[in-house]
């Protein structure tokens, strides 16, 4: 019975959907799928894309509607993404057995009909173009003047009709499903969730519309950048074996950056793609899955693409291009004296290994081209597709610092032959592809890192055979002038953030990274990284990347005092079993050697990071120390607010902006990032087995950190000891109710986007064209 009224009900949602269709064809004309295929230029006298919409847009769609979280796939940060429209299909799936046919925009299809073939449907009018089917047959007007009609309730928090998590049930509405929606839904129109458009802006988007929604394209590049272009591209296409191959490893390095160049004002962006095309010929992009599937082609060209999408921080990750790099790799790649015999193929067991593909290549040319923008690297598992959600960032604890193994200390000849010998081992389970099987899989790779720890262990034990060469000598120093050398992870429960210095409190872990590691995280979660990918390849990569994790440890540890290894191994892993434990350090990872460095205080963990700290001090980036800021009595009240510890914080959101407003009207913007305690980060789901909230902190710091602000504090100076008195003592939902009702801007204050665009203006001007919008998709609603 429940099964034919299931049927029943889903044809006639069926029929009733076909009869609006029939009704939307009599009254406007039959849907022309290529009307959007070429956009109309704007006559005279009518609205500007680029000058009038665009920045509308921006500020008012975008900042939800961006990357691959965008609701219904509905990318407003380009007007082809407009024209594209919207799908029923969502690409953050981690249940789906098969993988899913990818939708990159600007990479999959090229067109409106060809969105339209791949299940897209439109949001814009493309029956008759009159002004009224102009609106009226568009889902994006309907949705817009929805919000007119029906606004936000006039409570402080929304009802629990509102879903705003992240795997929500998406309604994503045709046109001709429209109606129903208005029906099931009056409050949802856009903005979801959100203060409506004010009169002016809804009016100018509904003005855009009815003409038709035209685009005069996207503005020349200045003459200077072209030039750029022609000389970069020249550069990444030697015909050489040796040059092919550093070219094809730059590329699967650097396919996620904006690249700009360093002379150009305006930060101008491009995207490294694979052509079919050499340079002077039009860009013929080779769509694959990863960057190194078989192209298809004999010959791989690298070429530099306009970024056309509206810079958004969640993605964001620019890197520059100038002489002085395009020396630096020479340096590192073409100009030594080596040969390069053959390529290699693009066979899945070749190409998705590094340390196979890519032997040919000096090893410490490779770890120096990393480690050059080490932010960089580390922020594509950061930024990139994988990291998005609670299930793939429990991998790794809220705050933790990275160093770096200096690549002069391990770049002998022995090095360089025991990394040789364990290329097969140090193998990624991303070789499977992205329809990949969980348990056979898992059980293979799992035999191989065993291998490799052993074999790296037995390694150590002979190459470091005395405490004078396990000094701080091993970690980088960053030359003496870069800032890479020392990082900061966040984690903010189902997001995360990297930036350089050693920031916050001494945390309750670290990593040291070397050459293999840092390589593998990359083609682990980045390049080898597939997010249309079934669930077992994405289980895989998840669990794969606890190896990685506790690598990072222990090569922390081993610059600890020998005897007291087990100890601080232990607190890292309290509650975790004993075969985890020998995962970190024990019976399949381990290091019997002492330490060289001399050590004079019961906690050599602290002294430690100490040493560290004095060691990489010319390098370390002063940005987000509450030392800079220079109000001698706001600095000490936003220290007495970072001092608060414990269970309060549990109620306190992950990531937050603070504005402090100046009698004098001036205001200054701060980041409150709560690190939640962790007994241990082993636990696959439930993730509440191993929370410590006696060990919560908070960190505060000058400025931003994090894509995706939770809530929006607004203050005086002198509310601030008020606001961290609030903060300290709150025990309960109701308590943060009533701090939200006297500080936060909530998602329905009719002034929200007053405050928003103040927020994304201090956010811009820090560092003009180079920073992207902030996300609110996750911002709360409490």
């Amino acid at each position: 019975m429940f099964r034919i009224t299931w049927i029943s009900g889903l044809a006639l949602i069926a029929g009733c959907t076909l009869v609006a269709q029939h009704a939307l064809n009599d009254r406007y004309g039959e849907p022309d799928p290529a009307r959007f295929d070429t956009p109309a230029k704007p006559q005279p006298g009518m609205l500007s894309y680029r000058d009038d919409i665009r920045p509308l847009l921006n500020r008012r769609c975008v900042v939800c509607h961006a990357c691959y979280d965008a609701q219904c796939q509905l990318k407003l940060s380009a007007w082809e993404g407009v024209a594209r429209g919207a799908s029923k299909q969502k690409v953050y799936d981690g249940t789906r057995l098969l993988a899913a046919p990818p939708t990159r925009l600007f990479v999959d299809a090229h067109s409106a009909s060809a969105w339209r073939a791949r299940g897209f449907y439109p949001v814009l009018n493309e029956r008759s173009q009159t002004a009224t089917a102009n609106l009226y047959d568009s889902v994006l007007f309907r949705m817009l003047d929805l919000k007119r009609r029906h606004p936000l309730p006039g409570d402080a928090v929304l009802p629990d009709s509102f879903d705003f998590s992240m795997d929500r049930a998406q309604q994503c509405p045709r046109i001709e499903e429209f109606d129903q929606f208005e029906r099931d839904y009056p409050l949802w129109g856009m903005p979801y969730g959100l203060p409506a458009l004010s009169e002016k802006e809804r009016a100018t988007l509904a003005r855009w519309l009815e003409q038709g929604a035209p685009y005069e394209g996207p503005a020349p590049l200045p003459p200077a950048v072209q030039q750029n272009v022609r000389e970069w591209e020249q550069f990444l296409n030697g015909d050489s074996f040796k040059e092919q191959l550093t070219s094809r490893y730059l590329y699967e390095h650097l396919f996620l950056a904006h690249l700009h160049f360093d002379a150009d004002p305006q930060h101008h962006y491009f995207r490294l793609v694979r052509s079919g095309t050499p340079p002077g010929q039009p860009v013929r992009e080779l769509a694959t899955r990863r960057p190194y599937d078989d192209p298809g082609v004999s010959r791989v060209y690298y070429r530099l693409v306009p970024e056309r999408e509206t810079l958004v921080a969640k993605t964001h990750m620019p890197y520059a291009l100038g002489p002085e790099r395009m020396a630096l790799w020479r340096r590192l790649f073409l100009t030594p004296d080596y040969t390069v015999n053959k390529l290699p193929s693009y066979a899945a067991d070749v190409a998705g290994n590094p340390f196979v593909a890519f032997e040919a290549l000096p090893a410490n040319a490779r770890y120096r081209f990393m480690l050059d923008q080490a932010q960089f690297t580390i922020m594509g598992f950061i930024k990139g597709p994988v990291c998005r959600g609670q299930l793939a960032l429990n991998v790794i604890e809220d705050q933790f610092w990275v160093f770096f193994v200096d690549p002069d200390a391990l770049g002998s000849d022995s090095d360089t032959e025991f990394l040789a010998r364990e290329t097969r081992n140090l193998s990624l389970p991303s070789e499977n592809g992205s329809n990949a099987l969980i348990l056979s899989t898992w059980l293979e790779y799992s035999r191989r890192e065993n291998r490799y720890l052993r074999a790296k262990s037995e390694y150590m034990q002979h190459r470091f055979n005395k405490p004078s060469k396990v000094t701080l000598d091993l970690i980088w120093d960053g030359d003496g002038r870069n800032p890479n050398a020392a990082l900061t992870v966040f984690r903010h429960f189902n997001s995360a953030s990297v930036v350089n210095g050693l920031v916050g409190e001494p945390p309750k872990t670290a990593w040291v990274i070397g050459y293999p590691l840092l390589e593998r995280i990359h083609y682990l979660l980045v390049a080898g990284f597939d997010v249309f990918g079934n669930a077992g390849h994405q289980l895989n990569a998840r669990l794969y990347m606890d190896f990685l994790r506790m690598e990072g440890e222990f090569n922390f540890l081993a610059l600890l005092p020998s005897a007291q290894r087990d100890a601080v191994r232990n607190y890292w892993y309290r509650d975790a079993s004993q075969s985890v434990k020998n995962y970190l350090y024990g019976t399949r990872a381990w290091f019997n050697q002492d330490s060289g460095i001399d050590y004079h205080t019961s906690d050599p963990q602290r002294e430690l990071y100490g040493l560290l700290r004095a060691r990489l001090a010319p390098v370390l980036e002063p940005t987000f120390d509450l030392s800079t800021v220079n109000d001698s009595a706001l600095r000490e009240d936003l220290q007495t607010l970072a001092a608060v510890r414990g269970r309060s914080l549990s109620l306190v959101p992950e990531a937050s902006f603070l504005r402090v407003d100046d009698p004098a009207g001036s205001s200054r913007y701060f980041t409150l990032l709560r690190n939640t305690g962790h007994f241990n980060v082993t636990h696959l789901a439930d993730e509440r087995k191993e929370l410590a909230p006696d060990e919560n902190t908070l960190t505060v710091v000058p400025g931003f950190i994090g894509a995706y602000p939770n809530a929006l504090y607004v203050m005086s100076p002198a509310a601030l000891p008020e606001f961290t008195a609030a903060v300290r003592g709150l025990s309960s939902e109701a308590g943060y109710r009533a701090l939200a009702d006297r500080f936060a801007i909530r998602r329905t204050n009719p002034a929200f986007w007053t405050y928003s665009d103040a927020l994304q203006d201090a956010h811009a001007n820090l560092a003009p064209g180079e920073l992207g919008l902030f996300d609110y998709n996750r911002f709360e609603n409490r």
